[in-house]
């Protein structure tokens, strides 16, 4: 099960994956940083702490990638988010950014080298079950667009 998959649709998760950084960087941009850190309701993450989001979780996946390529049938840890989501104060948005463009090109480097068997490499998640190497890189896609969406709405509120 991926809960993620509607966001992509048809989307190639390489493409989106590969795009991201780019689109956060312009949301960024366009918002600034004042606008970043102000929550658009209460009980809403502000784009600050959704960049820092990202960033807590492309270390996540810079961990499932390898462990699933290192170990047979490997079962991915999950977190609570929102426990780890207490420490954002500490980071501000252009911090979160860096974070999340460097480990995500380092994932996407390993993505874009491997030979097409990886990707059917097994790997269970305690929570959703058995999937593969390829699921863990199409949820990384549906979640970069989900908190995209989000990101865009954010900037729309005037």
């Amino acid at each position: 099960m991926n809960p993620y998959a509607s966001f992509l649709g048809p989307l190639d998760p390489r493409q989106v994956i590969a795009s991201t950084p780019a689109r956060l960087r312009e949301s960024l941009d366009s918002l600034g940083e004042a606008r970043a850190n102000q929550s658009p309701a209460p009980g809403k993450w502000s784009v600050r702490e959704i960049l820092c989001h990202l960033a807590d979780c492309e270390i996540v996946f810079a961990y499932r990638l390898r462990q699933t390529l290192a170990e047979p049938h490997h079962v991915i840890q999950p977190f609570d988010q929102d426990i780890w989501a207490r420490n954002y104060a500490a980071y501000d948005a252009p911090a979160a950014l860096a974070v999340f463009t460097a480990v995500r090109d380092f994932n996407t480097r390993l993505i874009a080298s491997l030979p097409a068997e990886a990707f059917s490499k097994p790997v269970s998640h305690p929570e959703r079950g058995a999937m593969t190497f390829q699921t863990i890189v199409e949820t990384m896609g549906g979640h970069d667009l989900n908190h995209l969406a989000q990101i865009e709405k954010i900037i729309a509120i005037r």
